[in-house]
């Protein structure tokens, strides 16, 4: 599983509407997401062109881990 390492913030905005992510506020570079699958779950995106590897993986980790699913199946899903 390889993470892709050129992707943006809004890049991964749109590909988390897939698992039913919304933007619910932005402060400042920094936006919230929230979903309502699998419960209420609100992850934050700086708003940075890339987005730094350690930041992504820390978000997909995040993802996965509330979804009940593996990170790599959220890297096919999304990617």
């Amino acid at each position: 599983m390889k993470i892709p390492r050129n992707i943006d913030a809004q890049q991964l905005i749109k590909a988390l509407h897939k698992y039913g992510y919304e933007p619910t506020r932005q402060t400042g570079s920094h936006i919230r997401l929230t979903t309502l699958q699998n419960g209420q779950h609100h992850i934050t995106i700086p708003n940075h062109d890339p987005l730094r590897i350690g930041t992504l993986n820390a978000i997909l980790t995040d993802v996965a881990q509330h979804l009940g699913i593996s990170k790599q199946e959220v890297v096919e899903k999304l990617f």
